[in-house]
């Protein structure tokens, strides 16, 4: 189970742009949930997410896996038990290296790094299945680079990648924003596969309502730093893009009155 509890964040503290996002926000995402997350610019999604992975600051409260604080863990140590895939393809790959490589790192994140060969080619069999799997083609092209590779491409592998070694959360930030409507659905069905079959908790923030409303067992709605609709299993079931698109412009429209 993941939970932030009674977590403050303040933007420039002291400062004339101060900004408190967050105020005592509390929420608990239980084991093997797939949580969807939306909300307009400035709702607070992404910086929950940076909260959780470590990538921020709090001013206070505290994260926790199973009961167990780790927010005085730097980011690096929480990936030890997480998977994060950005927004931009280019983020969480190498783009000068092959997929081949890019493969063999996160193959061996959290090992201990010694004198050895940095690419196991015992292991390639396998990468190659891995690859296959997407169903993308790119099984036969190990030595390719990754910024040689399409932007959904990418994706696709970094998705991969984050997944390949043993870990219980996988965080998705806006994870399909940067590509086109087809590849964003393929993308969206390959994350859709690896979250059940790996059984993972997953957390993702996006804009588009529809994969909001179709993928996933629980849906929050962020607003300035609060969760404004909270459904799950069954109740999310019944949400209609209607609804979602209705209450969601609503917000927006009273954001801009005031």
């Amino acid at each position: 189970m993941l939970e932030v509890r009674d977590v403050t964040k303040i933007y420039n503290p002291g400062m004339v742009t101060e900004r408190r996002l967050f105020q005592h926000f509390s929420l608990t995402v239980e084991e093997g949930q797939f949580v969807a997350i939306v909300g307009s610019n400035g709702s607070g999604k992404t910086s929950l997410l940076n909260i959780i992975c470590g990538s921020i600051p709090i001013e206070s409260g505290d994260v926790l896996v199973d009961g167990t604080s780790i927010a005085k863990k730097k980011d690096y140590q929480r990936y030890a038990s997480m998977g994060r895939v950005y927004q931009n393809p280019s983020a969480g790959t190498c783009p000068n290296l092959t997929m081949l490589e890019n493969l063999s790192l996160a193959d061996n994140k959290g090992k201990p790094f010694g004198l050895i060969r940095a690419v196991d080619r015992r292991r390639i069999d396998g990468y190659r299945e891995q690859l296959r799997s997407l169903g993308l083609g790119l099984e036969n092209h190990l030595n390719m680079k990754m910024g040689a590779l399409s932007g959904g491409q990418r994706q696709a592998v970094a998705l991969l990648m984050a997944a390949m070694t043993p870990l219980r959360f996988l965080i998705l930030d806006e994870h399909t924003a940067a590509l086109d409507p087809k590849t964003a659905d393929i993308i969206m069905e390959l994350t859709d596969k690896v979250v059940r079959e790996k059984k993972l908790t997953a957390m993702m923030v996006t804009h588009n309502l529809r994969y909001a409303v179709e993928y996933g067992d629980r849906m929050l709605m962020m607003n300035r730093g609060e969760v404004v609709l909270d459904r799950s299993g069954e109740e999310k079931k019944q949400t209609s893009m209607d609804d979602i698109l209705e209450m969601f412009n609503r917000i927006s429209f009273q954001r801009e009155q005031e």
